[in-house]
């Protein structure tokens, strides 16, 4: 395990490079979000609760990783308009449930990522895994379609929504 793999990480919040969301057009809500670091027009910040929170118009959302990210999918996937960062973990039950079976289309991201440190700096190491960008409805689809994004695109379903 590289040292940018540690379990023992000195923070839990990663934030997304900004070239990331800003590729996939303009997002009406992020219910993860940190201060100083826009992503989108309404962000939902700790203490409030973003999960529980109504969430409206397109969604962008790179959720807490490990267990925690399958219910913050799931409640994007009912939701059904925005997109999701989240790391490529495809054989898991997670993913299985809330990706291959709700999400219209993903695209796997080439090379790892280097998230930013919550005081807004780039980490020095890459993630450690690679990420996946999911997609739900049509609008998320056909933008990350049509993004610049290296990685591969997959349409897993039509949407019509």
């Amino acid at each position: 395990m590289g040292s940018h793999q540690s379990a023992r990480a000195e923070t839990t919040t990663w934030l997304t490079p900004h070239f990331v969301h800003e590729a996939l057009g303009d997002f009406d809500l992020d219910p993860c979000a940190a201060p100083n670091w826009p992503t989108a027009g309404r962000h939902i910040i700790l203490p409030e609760d973003g999960f529980a929170a109504e969430w409206s118009g397109r969604v962008w959302l790179n959720p807490p990783y490990g267990k925690e990210v399958w219910p913050w999918l799931g409640k994007l996937a009912a939701h059904g308009k925005g997109t999701a960062l989240i790391f490529a973990r495809t054989e898991t039950a997670g993913f299985v449930e809330q990706v291959w079976k709700k999400a219209t289309a993903v695209k796997f991201l080439w090379g790892r990522l280097h998230f930013h440190y919550p005081d807004g700096t780039r980490a020095p190491a890459n993630c450690g895994a690679p990420s996946v960008l999911v997609a739900y409805g049509a609008i998320d689809a056909e933008l990350l379609a049509r993004s610049e994004l290296a990685g591969t695109y997959l349409l897993i379903r039509e949407d019509l929504s």
